[in-house]
């Protein structure tokens, strides 16, 4: 059950996480407490307590200092993708400073470029954490795919990797075209879509 909770946030959040951004923030609060307390093991529990938290915090936070949302949205789903990157980077039992790191460094960069780039930098953001929380929700679904949530061995990691950027690559390319007109982008025809 838990898998598929982190799932259906992900899919929100890949594919249609630049459509409402009051529904970015929740799932990217959401996803950021779920994949750090999944960093560590946590229990089902502490990773439900966690994400709750992390979803509300995030849009009270947001809804506070509406004027920086995309720098803090871009802060959010930029430290998912950190502890996506920093779950790949180190197989079998994580470090909590070199975790940190990485989920900081990620948070700080994407936020820099949320603010600078908005809606465009959103689009790959929404995707690229969405996409974390799909493998990581379809891991948990089965024994079969559990690489998808903790890849260990090399090919694991190359497959979990790629999967990633395919997925992220998939809700880029689903936002983009659902969403063409909040992001000015212009048809082959000349009109907005």
């Amino acid at each position: 059950m838990s898998g598929i909770a982190v799932l259906l946030v992900g899919v929100i959040l890949c594919f249609w996480g630049i459509g409402s951004l009051h529904v970015a923030v929740l799932a990217a609060g959401f996803g950021l407490g779920w994949l750090i307390a999944d960093l560590f093991n946590a229990s089902l529990t502490t990773l439900i307590l966690f994400a709750l938290i992390g979803a509300v915090a995030s849009w009270v936070v947001t809804t506070l200092i509406f004027k920086f949302s995309a720098y803090f949205i871009g802060g959010l789903t930029g430290a998912m993708a950190g502890a996506k990157l920093a779950d790949v980077l180190q197989p079998g039992d994580n470090n909590w400073a070199l975790s940190g790191i990485v989920i900081l460094a990620v948070a700080v960069a994407s936020a820099f470029l949320a603010d600078k780039y908005r809606a465009r930098a959103l689009l790959w953001l929404t995707s690229i954490g969405g996409a974390s929380m799909i493998l990581a929700g379809l891991g948990r679904t089965s024994d079969t795919l559990a690489f998808l949530h903790e890849p260990e061995a090399g090919w694991e990691q190359v497959t979990s990797t790629l999967l990633w950027i395919a997925l992220a690559a998939a809700g880029w390319i689903v936002q983009r075209r659902l969403f063409a007109d909040k992001l000015k982008i212009q048809t082959a025809e000349g009109s907005r879509r």
